[in-house]
């Protein structure tokens, strides 16, 4: 029976165009995603760099883009959080059937951004809804790393066959299923989050 249910952000609530930032930057001469450029962007998504240090990094990878452009190029890739899907999480938590978790890779400039996007009440009843909000720049760890599942499981005691995972991406809820909790890989653009209860 899931008792638990850990569910991730981007793409599950909030819709993203992932292309985009590489889009938005080709014009400052981005081509492709160097593991340099990768190895970056996941430590930032750890928080083992700083929001100045991770934009400094890149501008010298670009000198023609002003660190305005730099942001709205970072964040091009965030897109609408429709209220349903806002409702919806709202409902399950005052059912107080499941315990409820996010647990999202992200980074300071893109949390930033959906704060003011969404406007700080609505920002807050999100996060209200969730029994503990994990954010992977906060934690030092990030998705597909088992390291990440395994903390959240340990420190809330939880039971890894009473607990549902969703994410979009396969390579996360891979890990997950390993570690013996239950996945839904959702199909972005064909599934929506509100139909979760199909899955309990």
């Amino acid at each position: 029976m899931i008792k638990n249910i850990i569910l991730d952000f981007g793409d599950i609530f909030i819709d993203l165009d992932k292309p985009a930032t590489a889009k938005a930057m080709e014009k400052f001469g981005f081509r492709d995603l160097t593991p340099e450029l990768d190895a970056l962007f996941k430590a930032y998504e750890k928080g083992d760099i700083s929001t100045e240090a991770f934009l400094k990094d890149v501008s010298n990878r670009f000198p023609s883009a002003s660190e305005t452009d730099l942001i709205n190029a970072w964040n091009a890739i965030l897109k609408d959080f429709p209220d349903s899907r806002l409702e919806f999480v709202e409902e399950l938590a005052k059912e107080k059937k499941y315990r409820l978790f996010l647990l999202s890779n992200t980074n300071d400039l893109h949390i930033e951004f959906v704060r003011n996007q969404l406007g700080n009440d609505k920002f807050k009843r999100f996060e209200k809804a969730f029994e503990v909000f994990y954010l992977s720049y906060e934690m030092g760890m990030r998705k597909p790393d088992a390291e990440i599942f395994e903390f959240v499981l340990k420190e809330n005691n939880l039971v890894a066959e009473e607990t549902l995972f969703v994410d979009d991406t396969k390579e996360n809820t891979d890990t997950a299923a390993k570690l013996g909790i239950k996945v839904w890989t959702l199909q972005v653009g064909k599934e929506d989050i509100t139909e979760l209860k199909k899955y309990l």
